[in-house]
């Protein structure tokens, strides 16, 4: 008994272990990869890096031109194309011949917000796809096929569209609530999240739900909205290029690509007028389930605060101490989250969550608790190294190329990410008490949004200016 007495603990073996310095941590990010070309009049941002002979390619599409009133329907687009029969494919016919050619193809809507100037932001659409370099021709192709010939007017299939988007969007709120929350707190004063909630959020659902309820009235309009948005968005001039190969790559792309930017027609329309006001609403969603997810949103920007590389690593620390400590093991929730973003808005929001007001004080008490915070230096450099460990994550050439076309859209220099990772690697105790006033001026706006139990958000109603129930029926 004694020999084992005499041997270390797990834990002290730990504590002997040197633990990794921050001067053995690279002082800068890994470079973009951005050579801004064109190829018959369309800017292709060609992301040149050895990629074992794959073709990584991305089609952005300006929405500029879709107004404000066809927006929700962006995101049954992305439901719809690839997933009905085109002129010359049956939908299944469609699935096999890209499965056995490519890696696959697939579209949604993204929104980049501006670096360089905070107001701006751009809604876009993306049509992606890889291959191996010798079916490029093939992947333009059917990109061409899935998208200026699917038939919209096969009721049938697009009625089955709509229904099984509303099954599945109303399964993923029940168990990703947080995100929901999230979302809808941030879009009453944000311009980017509304238009985001709208596509792919609580908004979209909303939009789902109607033409579920009324598809027999609605159907020639929905058809026809469809349409509409394939002659608004796929043109020639809203065109911009991703493509991730190496210089041998992008020359066997070239020609198919100019063949298929030969095809497309220019517009010419004039941007549509987004008509976004801000409201001050605290919402709630009931339903049967027993938890809460309890979001509290806010833009810092809006008191003179600027984004720091010190905010990263404040997510971390709320993650391992603040938020988890007093909302996951004091609370007993499943999960917590923050987020800070460069245009200024910023949630916290608990998962799966037994509380609701007791989750809203411990959000309210954050900025006191910053104020106040005090670690050792060990710890510190613990929380430091953990958050460029989140950052320097290793990343394949597709992600790469993802993360320099974001770079290029956004108006983010490598400077600006040199600048960042220095903020992170020169955080210190001092920098994250002067978080505090950042924090207090988000949180003090009140933005609040709840789904979660009927009866408990009736209880806390006092809190809400306005509560429905999570499932339209």
């Amino acid at each position: 008994l004694k020999e084992y007495q005499d041997e270390p603990s797990p834990q002290e073996d730990l504590k002997s272990i040197p633990m990794l310095k921050l001067s053995d941590i690279d002082q800068k990010p890994e470079g973009l990869f951005i050579e801004e070309k064109q190829i018959d009049d369309v800017t292709v941002i060609h992301h040149n890096m050895y990629t074992n002979g794959i073709g990584y390619l991305l089609l952005s599409f300006d929405c500029a031109t879709v107004p404000d009133e066809l927006l929700p329907y962006i995101g049954l687009l992305s439901s719809t194309l690839g997933l009905m029969d085109t002129e010359h494919f049956t939908y299944p016919e469609l699935t096999n011949e890209i499965n056995i050619n490519c890696g696959g193809i697939s579209s949604d809507a993204a929104i980049y917000t501006d670096n360089k100037d905070l107001d701006k932001y751009s809604i876009r659409y993306e049509v992606k796809g890889k291959v191996l370099m010798e079916k490029l021709p093939f992947v333009l192709n059917m990109m061409k096929e899935i998208i200026f010939c699917t038939k919209f007017d096969d009721e049938k299939r697009l009625k089955e569209i709509i229904a099984r988007n509303k099954s599945r969007l109303e399964s993923s709120m029940t168990g990703s609530g947080h995100t929901v929350a999230m979302l809808t707190g941030m879009s009453e004063f944000s311009p980017s999240a509304y238009y985001s909630n709208l596509m792919r959020g609580y908004g979209f659902y909303e939009l789902i739900q109607k033409l579920d309820q009324n598809f027999d009235s609605m159907k020639d309009t929905i058809c026809e909205n469809l349409k509409k948005l394939v002659d608004m968005i796929f043109t020639k001039d809203h065109l911009l290029v991703s493509f991730t190969a190496d210089e041998d790559g992008y020359q066997k792309f070239t020609q198919p690509m100019t063949s298929f930017a030969e095809g497309l027609k220019v517009s010419g329309a004039a941007a549509a007028k987004r008509v976004y006001h801000e409201v001050h609403e605290k919402k709630a969603y009931t339903s049967s389930s027993q938890v809460q997810y309890v979001a509290r949103c806010g833009n810092y920007n809006k008191g003179g605060f600027s984004y720091t590389g010190a905010l990263k690593v404040l997510k971390v620390i709320f993650s391992y101490e603040y938020l988890w400590i007093n909302v996951r093991v004091k609370g007993g929730a499943y999960g917590c989250m923050s987020g800070f973003y460069r245009n200024g808005d910023m949630y916290l929001v608990s998962y799966r969550d037994p509380n609701l007001k007791k989750t809203n004080e411990i959000y309210e008490g954050a900025a006191e608790y910053l104020k106040n915070f005090t670690v050792s230096e060990r710890d510190m450099n613990k929380f430091v190294i953990g958050t460029i460990g989140s950052m320097d994550t290793p990343m394949n050439p597709a992600s790469k190329g993802i993360r320099s076309f974001g770079a290029y859209i956004c108006h983010t220099t490598y400077e600006d990410m040199v600048r960042e990772r220095q903020e992170v690697l020169n955080c210190n105790v001092e920098s994250i008490r002067a978080l505090s006033p950042l924090i207090a001026c988000a949180v003090d706006q009140d933005y609040l949004c709840v789904v979660g139990n009927q009866k408990l958000i009736n209880e806390e109603s006092e809190m809400f200016d306005k509560i429905q129930p999570l499932f339209i029926s």
